[in-house]
């Protein structure tokens, strides 16, 4: 790979998948602000190892990830680490939207773009199953969870240009959205933008 690739652009209600190898860094940036990420990853070496919520916030004692936690995979394995982070809020409780979401939610029985989809597009060529994708990392989504355990999805608190830099800690398989919900995203669909470096690119870091 390139030292740096041009950075990438994940249209509205749309995602990618892509690899990313141990060591190199994704750097994934709100270009117009109050726009959700849903991020998910699976090793390279076996697609049942991937990102696990759970483990994630058992180890770090915390739902709101930020600079300097690990995310963990379902075997007890750090897949990144946050090294930069310019917005704190994050989500790591709530599975990616699906057409069951827009339904139950919303009450909308019409077709509607959703994240479960658009990562099961983009992970299908690399083998991954539908019902194999877990939670997501939410990437600048922000839910709040009140005393008596109800949550509330809030509009973002990231702004144009705010982004989030994570370093691969095992050769990864990424899937990657511009969230579908509207609530998540303050009832408007906006890009993504997202940057692969290399280790010691002085730009990331």
């Amino acid at each position: 790979m390139d030292v740096k690739s041009a950075e990438n652009r994940i249209e509205p209600q749309s995602g990618r998948a892509f690899d990313l190898a141990q060591g190199q860094l994704l750097r994934v940036t709100d270009l117009e602000g109050e726009q959700v990420a849903d991020l998910v990853a699976f090793s390279a070496a076996d697609k049942q190892e991937w990102l696990s919520s759970g483990r994630t916030i058992d180890y770090a004692s915390t739902i709101y990830l930020t600079k300097g936690n690990l995310l963990y995979s379902n075997r007890s394995r750090p897949m990144f680490s946050i090294l930069q982070d310019d917005v704190g809020r994050h989500d790591f409780l709530l599975t990616p939207c699906s057409a069951e979401t827009f339904r139950i939610i919303y009450k909308n029985e019409a077709p509607h773009p959703s994240c479960f989809d658009n990562l099961r597009l983009a992970l299908t060529p690399f083998g991954i199953a539908p019902d194999t994708i877990p939670t997501t990392f939410n990437i600048f989504m922000n839910v709040e969870v009140s005393d008596d355990g109800t949550i509330a999805v809030l509009p973002p608190k990231s702004k144009a240009g705010d982004s989030i830099l994570l370093r691969a800690e095992m050769d990864l398989i990424v899937g990657l959205t511009a969230c579908s919900a509207e609530m998540s995203n303050n009832y408007k669909f906006k890009p993504i933008g997202y940057e692969i470096l290399n280790p010691g690119d002085e730009q990331a870091l």
